[in-house]
């Protein structure tokens, strides 16, 4: 992997543990996704209409069909997202979640896209997903289970972590596609799959219109640090994908586990400082696999 490609996934890495940790802190629903959504659309409009002025009118059915897919796959995603981050600690969904995306993502990437994962990539894909599961907790994860509470809990986390890095590694094989086959701008890629969101999400926004005033009371700051730093932190991917094999780049994000950890510790519950040390360790020799 290109030191460029590198340091524009770490930046990524970090933006995506920034804003993870702000949205736990919400404790949002679709109505924070709907907030979200319509403050990115905004935000980010002068630079998405520039971008796609003279360009978007001479997309065909391909592009469209890829943005398309990447809006319900990313909606799907984040709503999923939202919902474990309610019913589980985030130490465990966030783990799984981030575990499972890079292995389904570089699976993706070498069966559909014809893309080839070294055996020094694939060990650089296991010490990733080593660390990840180190950070979360390691072992001491799982002896939770005698606490019928927490062993529900636990098992939520787990049930919403692996969904949604399914649908991690769903959304990065089409914007992959998107940016790496069809050639189409990143910005574009996020800016638009943002817009053809909003629709789906505003039914059910409305249904409530006093809870989606409440919500934006609330939560509109928090939904605010999403919709500014969650596209930048994913164009950097896409950009990244450019410059890398998108089963390098997929792993190499996981870093972002390494920045919630120190970040957000108390947040994040991880109280054995071995655990974590050793869980960074893991993510960074794998980092540095993937990008030799």
């Amino acid at each position: 992997m290109p030191l460029s490609a590198l340091a524009l996934v770490l930046a990524a890495a970090l933006l995506h543990a920034l804003w993870n940790i702000v949205a736990k802190h919400s404790g949002g629903d679709q109505r924070f996704a709907f907030i979200a959504a319509v403050q990115l659309s905004v935000i980010w409009a002068p630079l998405g209409l520039w971008m796609g002025w003279g360009v978007v009118t001479l997309w065909g059915w391909r592009e469209w069909a890829a943005v398309l897919a990447s809006a319900i796959v990313h909606l799907l995603y984040f709503t999923t997202l939202l919902r474990g981050y309610r019913l589980a600690d985030l130490t465990v969904v966030y783990p799984v979640a981030r575990g499972t995306g890079p292995l389904l993502s570089a699976t993706g990437a070498v069966l559909l896209l014809g893309e080839r994962l070294s055996p020094l990539g694939m060990v650089g894909v296991a010490g990733v997903v080593a660390g990840v599961f180190l950070i979360a907790g390691g072992p001491a994860l799982w002896s939770q289970v005698h606490d019928p509470a927490q062993r529900e809990r636990v098992r939520r986390g787990i049930r919403y972590g692996a969904l949604t890095g399914a649908l991690i590694a769903g959304y990065t094989l089409i914007d992959g596609y998107a940016v790496m086959v069809l050639m189409v701008s990143p910005i574009l890629v996020d800016w638009f799959g943002n817009l053809l969101r909003i629709p789906f999400l505003l039914p059910g926004a409305l249904r409530d219109r006093a809870g989606l005033r409440e919500a934006w009371r609330t939560q509109w700051k928090h939904a605010l640090v999403v919709a500014v730093f969650g596209p930048i932190g994913y164009v950097l991917v896409l950009y990244a994908m450019r410059l890398a094999p998108l089963s390098h780049v997929a792993p190499a994000r996981e870093v972002s586990m390494l920045f919630a950890a120190l970040i957000g510790g108390r947040l994040l519950g991880e109280r054995d400082r071995g655990l974590r040390v050793a869980g960074a360790l893991c993510i960074v020799a794998g980092v540095v696999s993937l990008a030799a």
